[in-house]
């Protein structure tokens, strides 16, 4: 049996998420954590990881983020990506952040 993987059980509908976008690969979903206005997750629907959504698929995967990043952020927002523990990657299902709503400031 794999690991568990919410992100999988958010695109198999077993658990609940406030879906902005999806297509038949890609999900874009509303980030349970609201570090700032807002926080969204870009990814595609089968279990890749990080590595992978970027060998792949980042190019789908990013002109979609940029669309929705337009929309729900019309002032700019930041595409986010976190590989590994020390970035404080969380979730293995490789995934991007679209992050704005608010004057995002310097890179820390």
């Amino acid at each position: 049996m794999p690991p568990y993987c919410v992100f999988c059980n958010i695109v198999a509908r077993g658990e609940p998420a406030n879906i902005i976008f999806e297509d038949d690969e890609i999900i874009v979903i509303q980030n349970v954590l609201r570090w700032a206005p807002i926080m969204l997750l870009a990814m595609t629907r089968d279990h890749k990881t990080q590595a992978e959504l970027w060998a792949t698929s980042i190019g789908k995967v990013g002109a979609i983020a940029s669309e929705i990043g337009k929309q729900y952020c019309p002032g700019g927002f930041r595409l986010l990506s976190n590989f590994g523990y020390d970035a404080m990657q969380s979730q293995e299902h490789g995934h991007l952040h679209i992050v704005g709503g608010t004057h995002l400031g310097p890179y820390a």
